[in-house]
């Protein structure tokens, strides 16, 4: 259970995001053994396999959250960047217009003063 989520490759496919990706999974992993080995330490009553299972476990259960964590980050991240693309997309349709109607005053003002 301590290998790196797979994920599908990104629009951009950056090396750099997955080798980020990679060494924070990673950290995570070390993270996450560290403080099993601290969990069952205290536990002196534990025979070798007892302990190398309850670390196992717990391992296991720290990464499985972790990864259900980053899940949920992740789909919000990409709700947050369609939220914010519709508001470009909108922002860019009102300027879009203010900068045609602009232009069209300027045109027919032009061709008011041209007439008179």
């Amino acid at each position: 259970m301590t290998a790196l989520p797979q994920r599908g490759a990104g629009a951009d496919g950056d090396l750099g995001n997955e080798v980020e990706g990679y060494l924070l999974w990673q950290a995570r992993v070390a993270e996450a053994e560290r403080r099993a080995r601290e969990f069952t330490g205290s536990l002196d009553w534990l025979t070798t396999a007892q302990r190398e299972e309850i670390e196992r476990r717990y391992v296991a259960d720290s990464l499985r959250r972790a990864r259900a964590d980053l899940e949920r980050i992740a789909a919000r991240c990409v709700s947050l960047r369609a939220e914010y693309e519709n508001r470009y997309a909108l922002v860019r349709r009102r300027l879009v217009g203010v900068v045609l109607a602009v232009c069209a005053g300027c045109a027919t003002l032009a061709t008011l003063l041209l007439v008179l």
